[in-house]
């Protein structure tokens, strides 16, 4: 158990910022000392950018480095690897995979990307076709991932493939990771409804993955990738914000700022949706103080539910608020963005880019039956193909 106390954190940061003052150190070199200091994610182990300290103490460290104004990590444009898979690797990866991955993951040296979805396993992530076959310490990976974000920046993917197609669909899946500078790797933009190609597909035949690149045992994927799963919808939808902050924040400003939109219909949703958006918000604290004391839960899909669905109305109702104007776009160049900003460009991108999200990090769909069946308790969904090896499911 650690001893680090909030003042303990304090001093730790007070003698970083002494020793690497962020007005003349090099931005990477800071990162790194930062790390090395325990002060990356201060719960993580000594060693591994932590201190084992509690969760709930990190704010103390984000505020001191903050007020010194010292650099972040850009955690946006690496949100796939601090949320998704740097958990994944501290809970199931070797010592050696530890040490090699998380430095580089948490500095935004190395980007990382998800190969999960497939053209047929999207929803239903368990019956995905690609294919790693075992040859001594090496395995070949031949398949199709699609809806990769961020793809064409990642230097790592953490990646799912079926190992044994005589067992059924959740069995006979085993975890990787993935070299995406792998000749074998090829990666297509995928143009969206916002003109740009933030997610991608992407082509595996013949890439060779050491068996060292292994998390999990064989045949262990489903149950590694269902901590991924969990991680990926807190990180969606329990992102810390201030109070009428994201996108309701940008509506209740243009009302503020454009007495002359108002109607009294508008006022109504806009403060239904204000009250909605503090109750996610309240929602998402209370989430992030019970992970404070353990591994996240179904709870997190609930709340990456309320997070799509708040998107798509407060986006909407932005557009009838701002009436014609809220019908421009300010960019339909074809570009391959390092991230999604939400709250930095127009209504129009917000409206059509935020139709994604009841789609990305699982469907609505999906999250509800989790939510029915694990939070609720309700009876689960009759699953036929549950015990049946997958070479046997109908395509």
């Amino acid at each position: 158990m650690s001893t680090v106390d909030a003042d303990g954190l304090r001093r730790r940061t007070a003698a970083l910022l002494a020793a690497h003052d962020p007005a003349t150190t090099d931005r990477l070199d800071f990162l790194r000392a930062r790390f090395d200091a325990g002060l990356a994610w201060v719960h993580f182990p000594a060693g591994l950018g932590g201190l084992d300290a509690p969760r709930s103490l990190q704010p103390v460290v984000e505020a001191e480095l903050a007020a010194a104004g010292a650099p972040d990590n850009d955690p946006r444009r690496i949100g796939i690897g601090l949320g998704m898979a740097a958990p994944t690797i501290l809970r199931y990866g070797t010592d050696e995979q530890k040490q090699r991955f998380l430095r580089p993951l948490w500095t935004g040296e190395e980007v990382w990307c998800q190969l999960f979805s497939e053209p047929g396993a999207g929803s239903d992530l368990a019956a995905l076709a690609t294919r790693a076959v075992r040859d001594g310490d090496t395995w070949t990976v031949d398949g199709q991932k699609v809806w990769t974000s961020g793809a064409h920046l990642a230097r790592w993917a953490i990646l799912i493939a079926r190992t044994d197609p005589d067992l059924p669909k959740h069995q006979g899946i085993t975890y990787f990771v993935c070299d995406m500078s792998d000749p074998g790797v090829e990666v297509r933009p995928l143009r969206q409804i916002t003109g740009e190609a933030e997610f991608n597909e992407v082509f595996l035949t013949g890439v060779r993955i050491p068996d060292a690149h292994r998390l999990g045992g064989v045949g262990e994927g489903w149950r590694v990738a269902s901590t991924t799963l969990m991680n990926e919808r807190v990180a969606i939808g329990g992102a810390r914000v201030p109070r009428e902050g994201g996108m309701i924040g940008v509506v209740a400003e243009t009302w503020r700022a454009r007495p002359e939109l108002r109607t009294h219909d508008l006022h109504q949703r806009l403060l239904t949706l204000w009250v909605e958006a503090e109750v996610a918000r309240l929602t998402g604290e209370r989430l992030r103080q019970q992970l404070a004391v353990g591994q996240p839960g179904p709870e997190g899909s609930g709340l990456k539910l309320s997070f799509a669905r708040l998107n798509q109305e407060i986006s909407g109702l932005e557009v009838e608020l701002l009436g014609a104007d809220g019908l421009a776009y300010d960019d339909w160049t074809m570009r391959r963005p390092e991230g999604v900003d939400f709250t930095g460009r127009d209504a129009g991108y917000r409206y059509l880019r935020a139709k994604g999200n009841s789609i990305e990090g699982g469907t609505s769909e999906v999250l509800l039956n989790i939510v029915a069946e694990r939070v609720l308790g309700l009876p689960p969904e009759p699953r036929t193909d549950k015990d049946v090896a997958w070479k046997d499911l109908p395509r």
